[in-house]
Order: structure tokens, then sequence, then C-alpha cells
């Protein structure tokens, strides 16, 4: 029976090296900014006005 060690490093070559796939620090960072954020809290925005108006106008 092996050893948890030996059973881990069966499969694996001598000197394991992969390149990161998600590399940690780096070059500059993009503002995370959706083009139709700001319509959409607009239009929220707007229902939520219409809803607050319609409930005191019409109790």
């Amino acid at each position: 029976m092996k050893t948890e060690a030996e059973f881990y490093a069966s499969d694996r070559p001598p000197h394991p090296k992969l390149p990161e796939d998600r590399p940690r620090g780096g070059g500059p960072k993009e503002p995370l900014v959706h083009p139709g954020a700001w319509s959409l809290m607009a239009i929220v925005a707007i229902i939520v006005l219409v809803v607050a108006v319609g409930i005191v106008l019409f109790p």
C-alpha cells in the first residue's frame, strides 16, 4: 500500500511547473464600469419614484 505522498506524487513529473492561469499583481487596473450602469440606475430610480408618488397620491 502506498503512502499519501507516494500516491499523489505517482502521476506527476519530477519537477512540475505550470504557468499561473490567473497571475497575481501586474499592470494597471481598469475600473469596473459597465456602460449601462447609470442608465439602469436612472430607470430603477424613476420606477421607485413613480411607485412612491402613487402611494402618496392614492393611499
